[in-house]
């Protein structure tokens, strides 16, 4: 990266005694493996909007899709409250030139799905959303968000990553060449990671840049960037990877060997049959373009979208 990654992150989640019992919820991963590799940008809704710590616990309440932010003994309403420092903060964050935002699951405030609210029927029913993860979607709709909650399955961890890697190499193309032969470049290069997340998608993003020249610069980038950041919002499965693993092998067939030929089929049948994880298959195909020298692949960004030492592909 050119560029250090910032991700804005709910600041419980780095270990930063700030919950309304003044503990915090350190997640370490995302704190100290994470972490190395990125700069976060601590937030604290109910701290930052001028609540202590401790202070007496809050839940949504009414109806699911404009719920109410109210304390759970005493019945004080802190709705307005939050959603005019909400409306402010997420204005400065929209210009620190975050690659994505972590919230805290469950959260009244840094929810972004699934947070209890009190309709006063019964159970409470799980179709909230946290005020200020509301207001900071709603914003900034096409940056990566997701919960720490969500975080712990594999697939959408190393999806999430992905995006953010992705997202920053894009915003420093947009700094040092936005020109139509820096877009060409930078779609040659992610052409099979896109293919491994929408290959409807992928066809259009080809058809946008072969029409590069009939289109106003702003425009194409615009649009560009919207259906790049779409097609990695969707989730890669074990079927597109090993689409896109079989698409790539057809780069060898005038130098692989049987052997070497029928090694890669099985490898990849396996990791199709979830008997090995992803990063067995990439790992030979690597193998092969070190060995037989393919430019094309040598350039891609699917043999190595985020660093190694997350393990990402160990567990998809």
């Amino acid at each position: 990266m050119e560029t250090p990654i910032k991700l804005g992150i709910s600041a419980c989640l780095l270990g930063q005694p700030v919950r309304y019992d003044g503990g915090h919820k350190l997640d370490p991963f995302l704190a100290e493996t994470l972490g190395r590799f990125v700069t976060f940008v601590p937030v604290c809704p109910e701290t930052e909007c001028g609540l202590g710590v401790p202070r007496e616990a809050m839940r949504l309440v009414g109806d699911p899709a404009h719920p109410r932010l109210v304390t759970i003994h005493s019945g004080i309403d802190h709705t307005q409250r939050m959603a005019a420092w909400a409306a402010k903060r997420v204005e400065d964050l929209a210009r620190e030139d975050l690659c994505g935002f972590i919230f805290k699951s469950r959260s009244p405030s840094s929810g972004m799905e699934r947070v209890k609210v009190y309709t006063g029927e019964g159970a409470p029913v799980k179709k909230g959303v946290g005020l200020f993860a509301r207001a900071f979607m709603d914003r900034l709709p096409l940056l990566p968000v997701e919960d720490e909650g969500r975080l712990h399955d594999p697939v959408l961890r190393e999806n999430f990553i992905t995006r953010i890697f992705v997202l920053r190499r894009w915003r420093d193309l947009l700094a040092s060449h936005q020109n139509r032969g820096g877009l060409v470049a930078f779609h040659a290069r992610h052409k099979l990671l896109l293919l491994g997340h929408s290959e409807k998608h992928y066809r259009a993003l080809g058809k946008l840049v072969a029409a590069a020249k009939s289109l106003p610069q702003e425009t194409l980038f615009s649009q560009y960037e919207a259906l790049l950041l779409e097609a990695l919002r969707l989730k890669s499965t074990v079927a597109k990877q090993s689409n896109v693993l079989l698409h790539a092998l057809g780069y060898f067939k005038n130098v692989l060997s049987h052997d070497e030929k029928e090694e890669m089929v099985e490898t990849i049948d396996r990791y199709r049959q979830e008997l090995v994880p992803l990063i067995v298959p990439i790992t030979l195909l690597n193998h092969y373009v070190r060995k037989y020298r393919e430019p094309y692949l040598a350039g891609q960004v699917y043999l190595q979208p985020h660093p190694l030492e997350l393990k990402l592909r160990n567990h998809v």
